[in-house]
């Protein structure tokens, strides 16, 4: 799932190429994309872009007073292209769901545009067209953005103090902070050498402090790595960068032991035992009963 990073860079690649650009259509293909009715796809043909903005992990281009906001959930992407195709897609055709095309930089010339796509069958990427990105239920329930400048270490410790929910479930929840997902929760984890079981209530204000400080960190350095990519490379560019998300069975980059998992119904999260559990494995229990 794309997370602010690779959303963040994505806004960057997109805000060089739309700002100032006329919107000649937006046309939703998948048939469940679209998730607003108030204002019609047709409403942006003629607007110009004037920025492309995010918010937590959602991107949003502000189109002459109207804003077109898109999550690609789990398995959504985003591919640009410099001249759009002659014969318009079939719906229900392939992986695309979206398809917006631009005015040239001549009056009425070709002005490519792009796709954006989902993987697998199951499908929860989302379009909206709303007359302000606060209409959209997800956007008016976000926590503060972690790399905002507002977001300091009182804002975080507020956050986090008192609340009885493991730590890793809590980085990800996005009404307490926007944009982190289980890749970089992952990420934040083993850099701060802290169990993603462990009570967010029961940190010490020194474990508060270590984890912001992870946590700015880790998303400050993907964010710079992912800066100024092309939207083609930017997931392998988050794939080499992750040090023990999706590497199960590897060696940790810190201390060599052997990258864990802990299995759930939809996901899985993986940690280093030696770097953040003071070398035992977090119980498994979806693998315990398999080997029952």
């Amino acid at each position: 799932m794309p997370e602010l990073p690779e959303v963040e860079a994505l806004r960057g690649f997109l805000d060089e190429r739309v700002t100032g650009r006329s919107v000649e259509r937006v046309l939703p293909v998948a048939v469940s994309v679209l998730k607003t009715y108030e204002v019609p796809p047709g409403s942006f043909r003629g607007r110009t872009c004037t920025g492309v903005h995010r918010h937590g992990k959602f991107l949003d281009l502000e189109v002459g007073g109207l804003h077109l906001v898109i999550h690609l959930a789990r398995a959504g992407w985003l591919r640009w292209r410099e001249t759009m195709p002659a014969q318009p897609p079939r719906p229900g055709k392939g992986p695309l769901a979206l398809r917006v095309s631009l005015v040239g930089p001549e009056r009425g010339g070709e002005g490519g545009g792009f796709d954006v796509t989902e993987a697998g069958t199951r499908k929860s990427l989302a379009v909206y067209c709303v007359p302000e990105a606060a209409a959209v239920p997800g956007i008016a329930r976000l926590g503060p953005d972690p790399l905002a400048d507002a977001f300091t270490p009182e804002i975080f410790a507020g956050l986090v103090r008192g609340q009885r929910h493991r730590i890793k479930g809590l980085l990800r929840d996005q009404g307490v902070i926007a944009g982190i997902g289980n890749a970089y929760s992952d990420e934040i984890l083993h850099a701060a050498h802290m169990s993603p079981f462990k009570i967010a209530a029961e940190l010490t204000e020194e474990e508060i402090a270590a984890l912001y400080e992870s946590l700015r960190g880790t998303l400050t350095e993907a964010v710079e790595r992912s800066r100024g990519l092309a939207a083609g490379k930017l997931k392998s560019e988050k794939k080499t960068g992750l040090r023990v998300h999706g590497r199960t069975g590897e060696s940790c980059p810190v201390c060599g032991d052997t990258v864990r998992e802990v299995s759930f119904s939809d996901s899985s999260l993986q940690y280093c035992p030696t770097c953040q559990t003071g070398g035992k494995p977090l119980a498994d229990r979806r693998m315990s009963r398999l080997l029952k």
